[in-house]
């Protein structure tokens, strides 16, 4: 049932912005330009630019720019084949605001915190939330790479991802797995006020940050070298390299399995150890030849 609800949600996110596109074809274009500059939502230009030109459809109130299409405000880049943006305003002098940008076709989110990569997107100038759907749905921080099924959204005023659907975090030979996975990054800005990084301009701030923790929800599995873990819901400490898990856990080493209602697994050893917290621990050791 929540996946079916998750699904409705993206479907009215995205399609009513996407099942205008065909419409476009309909209305007579203008001559077509490399770039655009306009006002933004919320505050912070837009500039727009594309290999193919950009058209400006004055009744409809978009504009649609093609082939290499890339977005630019403050330090979020959004690429893709083509994008569309929306603006209100604009008539008597009015100033163009653009509050949504969708995107078709190869799309990438780039920020200080990481680089996201989906097939369709759409961003919510206002909200500063970008939500990518696609086959390979996949999220890239220094120290993770997140993927889902689903759906992946960046929120970018919150510096946080949000994978759905059979979310997958993987770090070298160690795997979490849920149904939502939340991943809370630490900026490239508050790494250089601490002297961890030395990146200034635009291009060198995009692609970086660091996952600091992970929150898990939706059936949990966490796989090592030495076990198996799952539960209903669970906090990866990324930097400390610890996972704590709650609600009906085993653990499965080779034939031996402890059930429990939390645990901690030590993701450095890929050792676990099992904690009752006021219930019954079980367990079913088998003895070795």
């Amino acid at each position: 049932m929540r996946g079916a609800a998750t699904r409705r949600l993206l479907r009215a996110l995205l399609m009513p912005a996407l099942a205008m596109i065909p419409a476009l074809a309909l209305v007579p274009a203008p001559a077509s330009a490399q770039g655009a500059t306009t006002g933004g939502a919320g505050g912070g230009a837009i500039e727009i630019t594309a290999d193919d030109g950009i058209e400006w459809f004055r009744d409809a109130k978009q504009y649609r720019a093609r082939g290499n299409a890339r977005a630019i405000r403050d330090n979020l880049q959004l690429d893709a084949d083509t994008l569309i943006a929306y603006y209100r305003g604009g008539e008597d002098g009015e100033r163009q605001v653009i509050f949504r940008l969708d995107a078709i076709g190869n799309v990438t989110v780039s920020s200080p915190n990481g680089i996201a990569y989906g097939d369709k997107g759409v961003y919510h100038v206002e909200r500063q939330v970008a939500v990518l759907v696609g086959d390979d749905l996949r999220m890239i921080t220094d120290n993770a790479t997140i993927t889902a099924e689903e759906s992946l959204e960046y929120w970018e005023a919150r510096s946080l991802a949000v994978a759905r659907g059979d979310a997958l975090v993987v770090r070298e030979d160690q795997r979490l797995r849920a149904g939502v996975l939340t991943a809370f990054i630490k900026q490239k800005a508050q790494q250089a006020a601490t002297g961890e990084s030395d990146a200034s301009g635009n291009e060198d701030a995009l692609g970086g940050g660091e996952v600091e923790r992970i929150d898990a929800t939706g059936g949990v599995h966490v796989s090592t070298k030495e076990e198996i873990v799952t539960g209903k819901e669970g906090v990866y400490d990324v930097p400390n390299e610890r996972i704590t898990l709650c609600g009906d856990v085993k653990i499965t080493r080779e034939n031996n399995q402890l059930n429990g209602q939390c645990a901690i697994v030590d993701m450095k050893t890929g050792r676990s150890r099992l904690e009752g917290r006021g219930e019954k621990v079980e367990g079913l050791i088998l003895p070795t030849q």
